[in-house]
């Protein structure tokens, strides 16, 4: 992997800076711009290069996600080693630009390539574009509130699709607890209850792998587990916002 930075201002790193009057409509200075480049390290035959292509971007949801997956395993050993809370995970949808191509090992070394195709960004249905903003606006005005266990759910969402298993089922334990506590006050919605019925149903599973996350790795069978009742606490979690 070579992380580099594209052409841009660079930030002031040392040293202090005063604050200065800032002229009407300025605009801010542009920010550094950071290129993550993932290598396949298993050569290609110089007549198969074009082909690996195609089939890299017939399959390019598994192909991004594959890389993804390898830059935030670098992203979260950074955070422990930086003991930096702030250090968060990236998603494909934050990219400004994402190219899939090849190259020689010089080019791939310097983040280039010898031919390369840039994909199209995913594109969001307008519900899903909407929804978000609807919600923000509801927790900014007062009109809902956030929920502990929303943001636990998150947290055991990333861990999860992270491939952290173990960090996935106790995050998720903390959170199927506190849900069906904070979610009692919605007991009077039928989508709600009967959800909350169904988790309920979960919670054994749920203790369980997160007892075994304390001692060792879980089996495939406690991490299906642990997907499953994180499906149905984030479907629950959706249907009381879209009672609100």
């Amino acid at each position: 992997m070579v992380i580099g930075d594209l052409e841009a201002p660079r930030r002031r790193r040392l040293g202090r800076r005063r604050s200065r009057a800032a002229a009407p409509g300025a605009e801010p200075d542009a920010v550094e711009v950071t290129r993550a480049t993932v290598i396949d390290t298993d050569p290609l035959p110089e007549d198969g290069a074009g082909a690996w292509l195609d089939a890299a971007l017939r399959d390019r949801e598994r192909t991004v996600g594959d890389a993804i997956a390898i830059l935030n395993r670098a992203i979260e050993g950074h955070r422990l080693a930086a003991a930096d809370p702030y250090v968060a995970e990236v998603g494909a949808h934050q990219a400004l630009a994402t190219r899939v191509g090849y190259g020689s090992g010089e080019q791939v070394a310097e983040g280039d390539w010898e031919a390369a195709r840039e994909l199209a960004p995913p594109r969001a249905s307008r519900s899903l574009l909407l929804t978000p903003q609807q919600r923000l606006a509801a927790l900014l005005s007062g009109r809902d509130v956030a929920l502990a266990c929303e943001e636990l759910a998150l947290r055991a969402r990333l861990d999860l699709d992270q491939g952290r298993g173990r960090e996935a089922a106790l995050q998720l334990r903390a959170a199927l607890e506190t849900a069906l506590a904070e979610l009692e006050g919605w007991r009077g919605t039928e989508a709600v209850a009967q959800r909350l019925h169904e988790l309920h149903g979960h919670r054994a599973a749920v203790a369980a792998a997160a007892q075994r996350a304390l001692e060792g790795g879980l089996d495939p069978e406690q991490l299906d587990a642990v997907a499953a009742a994180l499906g149905r606490l984030e479907a629950t979690l959706r249907a009381r916002t879209t009672v609100l």
